[in-house]
């Protein structure tokens, strides 16, 4: 029997699953790290508590399972994106904290680029927008705040990478520095049409190449784990990002074929093939892998905040103990009383790309209570899907019959079934919802041989439930369009 570990870095924990060759999960760990929030808008992770928490998560995971490590046929790696780390080459120690894919405080460099008349151009060779967002201007701050990083990065002493560039260095004992091509092209500095770091992106943000990983396919040897961390030099074979990860994971492999994670941020891709195409209507075009053979690509809208607005309900105001009381309380009434969530904490993604957005609850009563209140948030993430999907039949041309589910919101019953009447489309949820997990798994067994080729990931899956629409047309029609109503009061907000 050969076995996958997968590690599947997030935005908020740090899991490790370990998969079979039948693509069963036999064990599992998860340890949640901080979050840091300097000041408003910043967002960090202390990169020591992100490798701590993987490996611990790893190493449980194998006790779980009861098997040796030298067992394990390879490591899959997926991972939080955008996320950017800076460490020192020589003694692996991280120069800054971790700047989060949800930090605005490059939003004035990403205004000045856009006054410059560069949002075409980078669109062009990055398939992004210009936003606070991606790496890009991330690792531009850090080189620019940071006293004495830009000249280690001249000589290649300061090591730039995602968190698969990161975990993976650290796990060859310092020996690999490299990246997958998904990965890559959310940096904002990857031209996915030419697959190569692109010398103008570099050249504007003033990032200079040494410290930039080498770009590998998705299912690919790249090395091997040294054996002091784990037990055994187990291969280090696969490695995505954590959206593109769940779209292989969900075998949406042809063209048309869309999945929607529901975890931190909610996030929608559509698998377009080998075409690429550029950004419309407020969307991204990205790498969803490579296998060797050249990038397949996507159409993805990114939401900042779905499972977000549950834990803030749960954390911030005390709404909830959990985030798994959100359905029973949320289905205790029959709507939200006319109330409208729209949790633009960091700003609004996809396809509105607002930094100066803000959280707004519009329509509160006398009468409203904390049950409105949370099916109102349920119903925030199913709009927001729905934003990103009528932005995506614009530019496509599809309507989408059938959206694929996955991530921990999946498991929520009463989500599902409002996401598939406010979209007037079918939902699917596997009978494995880890599926970002699951496709850094497919990735590194394919690598090593454990799956022959796609036809065999094919008929490993399993479908638990479909969620069929009851809602009237005309109550999505009149519903959704109060929710732009309120989106349209949370916009701007914060702008100066």
């Amino acid at each position: 029997m050969a076995y996958i570990l997968a590690l599947d870095q997030g935005t908020t924990s740090s899991r490790a699953i370990l998969f079979d060759e039948a693509g069963a999960a036999l064990a599992s760990a998860q340890f949640e790290f901080p979050q840091i929030y300097p000041q408003p808008g910043y967002v960090e992770h202390d990169p020591e508590a992100i490798w701590s928490s993987q490996m611990r998560a790893a190493k449980e995971c194998i006790a779980r399972a009861g098997i040796q490590p030298a067992q394990i046929a390879a490591i899959g790696i997926a991972n939080q994106r955008e996320t950017t780390l800076v460490w020192d080459a020589e003694t692996g120690e991280p120069l800054h904290n971790a700047i989060v894919w949800q930090c605005r405080r490059t939003a004035p460099l990403c205004a000045q680029m856009r006054a410059e008349g560069l949002g075409e151009e980078v669109a062009r060779r990055t398939g992004l927008v210009l936003d606070p967002y991606f790496s890009g201007t991330k690792l531009a701050w850090l080189l620019e705040n940071v006293p004495g990083l830009r000249r280690k990065a001249e000589t290649g002493r300061a090591l730039f990478g995602t968190v698969d560039s990161f975990l993976i260095w650290r796990l060859s004992g310092g020996r690999l520095h490299v990246t997958d091509a998904s990965n890559a092209s959310r940096t904002m500095l990857y031209n996915i049409g030419d697959s190569c770091w692109d010398s103008f992106m570099l050249g504007r943000l003033g990032i200079p190449e040494a410290m930039l990983p080498r770009v590998m396919p998705s299912a690919n040897v790249y090395g091997h784990a040294d054996p002091g961390i784990l037990g055994a030099a187990i291969p280090i074979a696969g490695a995505a990002g954590d959206q593109q990860a769940a779209l292989f994971g969900q075998m949406c492999l042809e063209p048309g074929e869309a999945k929607n994670t529901y975890g931190t941020g909610c996030f929608l891709l559509m698998n377009t093939g080998s075409e690429l195409r550029f950004p419309e209507h407020g969307l991204l075009a990205t790498i969803a892998w490579d296998l060797g053979a050249g990038p397949v690509y996507a159409t993805e809208g990114s939401v900042f905040v779905a499972g977000a607005a549950i834990q803030w309900l749960r954390d911030g105001l005390g709404v909830i103990a959990s985030a798994e009381e959100s359905e029973a309380l949320a289905a205790s009434v029959p709507d939200t009383a006319g109330v409208y969530f729209v949790p633009a904490f960091v700003g609004l993604g996809a396809p509105y790309w607002d930094p100066h957005a803000r959280g707004t609850i519009v329509g509160i009563t006398r009468g409203v209570t904390k049950a409105h209140l949370t099916r109102a948030a349920l119903e925030a993430i199913c709009f927001q899907t729905r934003d990103v999907l009528e932005a995506m039949a614009e530019q496509t041309g599809i309507g989408l019959g059938l959206l694929r589910v996955d991530g921990g919101a999946s498991r929520n019953n009463l989500l599902l079934q409002l996401q598939a009447d406010i979209l007037g489309a079918s939902v699917e949820r596997p009978a494995f919802t880890e599926s970002t997990a699951l496709g850094a798994a497919y990735f590194a067994g394919l690598a090593v041989g454990v799956w022959p080729n796609l036809n065999e990931l094919r008929r490993l899956r399993r479908v638990d439930r479909v969620f069929e629409p009851t809602s009237s047309e005309e109550q999505r029609r009149t519903r959704y369009a109060q929710w732009q109503r309120a989106v349209g009061l949370a916009r701007g907000w914060a702008e100066p």
